[in-house]
């Protein structure tokens, strides 16, 4: 792989209803993935059990519940989200939103589903 990493050279993949994901930085201690969510979606709600997340926003208004709590994390800006934290990335908002998640380590079978 090469070491300059963009969407246009990073793994694609399609998650819930027509979210996109590229996937930035594969390795076990760290994951960087890029993720775009049109308005009107949203993840499953989740916690991971020894992942500690990043989730930073590049453009749009990405609403995150966290715990019982909403958050409205804007461009330029973001949220952590630690091990254990119950939570759902959200787009409520009228235009995608494009957003980088880092993990560390890896979430690669570390997600657990919420089920209400």
């Amino acid at each position: 792989m090469t070491a300059k990493r963009s969407i246009e050279n990073a793994s694609h993949y399609q998650w819930g209803d027509a979210c996109d994901g590229w996937i930035l930085g594969p390795s076990p201690d760290m994951m960087v993935i890029q993720e775009r969510m049109p308005p009107g979606t949203a993840e499953q709600r989740h916690f991971h059990g020894k992942a500690r997340q990043f989730f930073y926003v590049l453009e749009g208004l990405l609403t995150m519940e966290l715990e019982g709590e909403y958050y409205g994390i804007e461009a330029r800006s973001g949220i952590e989200i630690p091990p254990g934290a119950r939570h759902q990335a959200r787009n409520d908002s009228p235009e995608d939103v494009h957003f980088l998640v880092i993990s560390s380590p890896s979430t690669r079978g570390d997600r657990t589903d919420i089920v209400a």
